[in-house]
């Protein structure tokens, strides 16, 4: 299928989809074949070079569980790595400690990269994949990292539950 055709078939189901608002549909399924593109060449590579899929212990899915909220939620929202999301968002306010609120800007790939980058519900299956596929190239790395980003969970949390209890304890007027 020519690529105009697929243009024409997306703006067709676009436009049945979703007649009175903008939703970029086409930028959808570009975004969802580079993470199927992804996922087969990381299963491609997997399978020429021999490597098992990883056997996770309970004690391993409980630390990629975190890490993959962890490092979703800096990617999406820390304001340190809004240099990544720039280029599909528009910067609106701080929100939490160390977040930022963001806009999404722009239409087509350039909308749902901003969607996708934003959203730490959405980013977590791209980024537990990435862990993934690092554990399997490198277990003890892995480890690593998965360890590394749950402490810095851990972290955030006792940082909210000390915020809370100086609140509760402060003199009040």
């Amino acid at each position: 299928m020519a690529l105009s055709a697929v243009q024409r078939h997306v703006r067709e189901h676009t436009e049945g989809y979703a007649p009175d608002a903008e939703r970029p549909l086409g930028g959808y399924l570009a975004v969802l074949a580079s993470f199927g593109t992804g996922a087969a060449g990381a299963a491609l590579a997997a399978r020429l070079t021999g490597t098992a899929p990883p056997r996770l212990s309970t004690r391993e899915l409980v630390l990629l569980t975190v890490a993959t909220h962890k490092l979703s939620r800096m990617v999406s929202k820390d304001a340190v790595t809004s240099p990544l999301r720039a280029p599909f968002t528009r910067f609106q306010g701080p929100s939490a400690p160390s977040e930022v609120a963001e806009e999404v800007r722009g239409s087509g790939l350039q909308h749902s990269l901003g969607e996708l980058l934003t959203c730490p519900f959405c980013l977590a299956p791209w980024v537990a994949s990435a862990l993934l596929v690092l554990r399997t190239a490198s277990p003890a790395t892995a480890r690593t990292v998965f360890a590394g980003l749950t402490a810095v969970a851990g972290s955030d949390f006792l940082q909210y539950a000390f915020a809370a209890a100086q609140q509760r304890h402060a003199p009040r007027d």
